[in-house]
């Protein structure tokens, strides 16, 4: 079977990818036992949540997801210092996955956990993942979200929208060099909801091998 994850290289920390090349980032290619703190990040629409849900599911870890911390009713976000407070308290526990970026909060979660899995999707991916999800939940309230935040389209939601076909410009030299100034943090990156898949499989099958 065709590897899609990418392999330690014990001899050699400088990760070359795509336009990355000067990274000194270590990939890791599987997800194992040690494992107990994992945070999941990648682009709005890359299928997060929809990743967490799973991977929680197959490993048995408790599950809290970064917007139901910060969202209030009718998407009113949370005052900051209740968010950091809420947002250590999670942290601090012994287990957990915790999806969402809110990139303010990366260096606070980044030396709790031991392992990131980074859906790095292209943009036009993820802009198709979230009108997709957008049409599935209007006129609901999605079970990751904090509040009571309903899901319609208007200018908040258009805009949101707009934003995934930038979101790698801003946001991914800032993700993997935070990243990389966490040396002891694992990195699993995955390109693609086929990758995910994959390596979702590959999870399940080394729990049920034990």
């Amino acid at each position: 079977m065709k590897k899609v994850f990418q392999r330690r290289r014990s001899d050699d920390r400088i990760w070359n990818y795509q336009d990355f090349d000067y990274k000194q980032i270590v990939i890791e290619n599987r997800f194992t036992d040690s494992m107990k703190r994992v945070l999941i990040i990648g682009g709005n629409g890359s299928g997060k949540t929809t990743m967490a849900c799973q991977l929680a599911e197959i490993t048995g870890l408790p599950l809290c997801h970064l917007d139901t911390l910060y969202w209030t009713d009718d998407w009113q976000p949370r005052e900051r210092s209740e968010l950091i407070t809420l947002l250590q308290a999670e942290l601090e526990k012994e287990e957990w996955i915790l999806d969402g970026n809110m990139r303010r909060t990366l260096p606070q979660r980044l030396p709790y956990c031991d392992t990131v899995i980074y859906l790095d999707f292209s943009g036009i991916r993820c802009f198709f993942g979230t009108v997709k999800r957008l049409i599935q939940n209007h006129g609901k309230k999605r079970p990751d979200m904090g509040g009571n935040c309903i899901e319609r389209f208007d200018k908040r939601s258009w805009t949101f929208i707009k934003s995934t076909l930038s979101f790698n410009k801003k946001h991914r030299a800032y993700f993997y060099d935070t990243i990389a100034s966490h040396p002891n943090v694992q990195l699993i990156v995955l390109k693609d909801r086929r990758q995910v898949d994959n390596f979702l499989k590959s999870v399940k099958k080394e729990k049920i091998n034990g």
